[in-house]
């Protein structure tokens, strides 16, 4: 197991995301993304990064916000990507020839956004696990496509209103609700699977450090407040990713395989509600701080769609309690 880095201990640690990049002002990418590299300081680490908000505006040509040897890949190809350069790296460590023959151990990071892992790099994602390739996958989940104007996403929260979604006299926001992916990854049978989020930043560091230093294919999952596509102020986002955690929309855990099983932790913020469910907070709390379920709230118009949402968050809530043997 990896040594605990500590957030006193991160803030010395030079950063390899770096600042002039070109994100929004209360973007959740650097935030989570510099925590990110951080953890992984004591490794020699190649990232590899999807079409996005975080390739696009860390990397505008001539410039590029990245310390680390860096490659974009298209929408569709990030954890083919990572696989690729995996087993470059273990080419060369047999031959003892090319530039990755020197690393003893070499940290493979594939970033994507929830349009590239749930939509369009879903198939790659799916392979690259089966296959058993030794790399991090990190969802940078922002639930649409902010990049492109917005559109909605398999990662798209119901009832949400987007570009392609957009809630109306004829369909309320998205009609669907968004896809279980960590579910999905966890029934791949790899070794590690978390869910992280800008609020808790001790939290994302000890998950890091313990995928960055767990053999084979590990998945984290965190959630990325959008000012631009949630419609809220650029000051809230910290707020708003620690309310979805306190209202379990965005519940922090972990999934590690023990003698063959997943076994299920949930992680302090989560299992503090566990014990103390009176403190958990109603959906309300944490719909109405985002324009894009404005909708949910003018009078006599779509209560029943609110109650489905506190309904589908509490039946989730409670199958992952169970899951954590709670």
């Amino acid at each position: 197991m990896a040594e605990r880095l500590t957030l006193k201990e991160a803030a010395g640690i030079k950063d390899t995301l770096m600042s002039g990049h070109r994100l929004c002002a209360g973007c959740a990418h650097p935030i989570i993304g510099r925590m990110i590299m951080k953890a992984s300081a004591d490794i020699p680490t190649v990232v590899t990064n999807a079409t996005g908000c975080l390739e696009v505006a860390t990397t505008i040509f001539p410039f590029t916000s990245w310390n680390v040897p860096w490659l974009h890949n298209a929408f569709e190809n990030a954890a083919a990507n990572a696989s690729g350069i995996e087993a470059a790296w273990k080419a060369n460590r047999r031959s003892g020839k090319g530039p990755l023959a020197k690393y003893d151990k070499l940290n493979v990071i594939a970033f994507g956004g929830d349009g590239g892992t749930y939509d369009i790099g879903f198939q790659a994602l799916s392979g690259a696990l089966e296959r058993g390739h030794n790399f991090t996958y990190v969802l940078m989940d922002n639930e649409a496509y902010m990049n492109t104007g917005i559109q909605r996403s398999g990662g798209t929260p119901f009832a949400a209103s987007t570009t392609t979604s957009p809630a109306g006299s004829v369909i309320p926001g998205k009609a669907e609700w968004k896809k279980p992916i960590d579910d999905i990854m966890v029934a791949h049978d790899i070794p590690y699977v978390a869910t992280m989020s800008p609020a808790y930043p001790q939290d994302v560091l000890d998950k890091c450090r313990k995928a960055f230093h767990t053999v084979g294919p590990k998945f984290l999952h965190a959630i990325i407040p959008c000012t631009r596509g949630w419609r809220y102020d650029t000051a809230d986002t910290v707020g708003i990713a620690r309310l979805a955690t306190q209202t379990c929309i965005f519940p922090l855990y972990e999934v590690e395989r023990v003698d063959g099983r997943p076994v299920y932790k949930l992680s302090a913020a989560s299992a503090a509600l566990a014990r103390r469910p009176q403190n958990k907070k109603p959906v309300e709390e944490y719909l109405k701080t985002q324009g894009r379920f404005r909708h949910l709230f003018r009078p006599k118009e779509n209560k029943e769609l609110l109650a489905a949402i506190q309904e589908g968050v509490d039946h989730r809530w409670q199958l992952l309690l169970e899951k954590c043997d709670l």
